[in-house]
């Protein structure tokens, strides 16, 4: 990081191509963890010295739709069905977000997780639906696709972990019955947002102020 001067895996791996002349071709770079400025030490074939490099490059997060891209065409090569459906299916939600009236053309982090937690939810919906029918192959490809699409959200909260959180809201809201649902929930909704789906806390909310 910049603060720091310690460079980050992902900052070195960004840093894929540096142009140098001929005559002085890497052999091998190491972060360079003394400068307070983010760089990396390169070493040249039949030198003894070392020169620091200080690309004029920028620490970026890829965004969903550059990772869906790049896995995209991972699952191209592997021939893996399960993922190219899940992951053109996300490809196609995040283009109708981009392009929807009022839109600005691009997508903050908020939105990208709740395109995912929409296109998860519809498929636990129709998982649901056809297991009710004996659908078993129907369920099987509702079940990989989930699996696709739930690698690209926040670790989620297991159900022991969301209990404990919403009971320490309860607490801090002053909540005591059912009646209070609606406050615990906007404090919830937030507070999880990414890391739960709605339904769930829901149910959580639902159950603890029922005791």
């Amino acid at each position: 990081s910049e603060e720091s001067g310690i460079m980050s895996d992902e900052w070195l791996g960004i840093v894929q191509a540096i142009v140098v002349s001929a005559e002085m071709t890497p052999q091998y770079l190491i972060p360079n963890t003394q400068s307070k400025i983010p760089s990396l030490r390169l070493s040249y074939g039949g030198r003894s010295n070392t020169k620091y490099l200080i690309p004029n490059i920028k620490l970026f997060t890829m965004s969903l739709e550059q990772k869906i891209m790049t896995d995209l065409k991972a699952a191209m090569i592997a021939k893996d069905e399960a993922a190219l459906r899940s992951l053109r299916a996300v490809k196609a939600a995040i283009l109708l977000a981009k392009t929807s009236e009022g839109g600005s053309g691009e997508l903050k982090e908020e939105e990208e997780v709740k395109i995912l937690q929409k296109l998860v939810k519809q498929r636990k919906d129709s998982l649901e639906i056809f297991k009710q029918q004996n659908r078993e192959d129907l369920a099987k490809k509702e079940e990989e696709e989930i699996a696709v699409i739930e690698k690209f959200l926040p670790k989620q909260m297991t159900a022991e972990e969301l209990k404990t959180e919403i009971a320490a809201i309860i607490a801090n809201v002053g909540a005591s019955s059912p009646a209070d649902m609606g406050k615990v929930m906007g404090v919830a909704s937030k507070q999880f947002a990414g890391k739960a789906d709605g339904k769930t806390i829901s149910a959580v909310v639902k159950e603890l102020l029922s005791r």
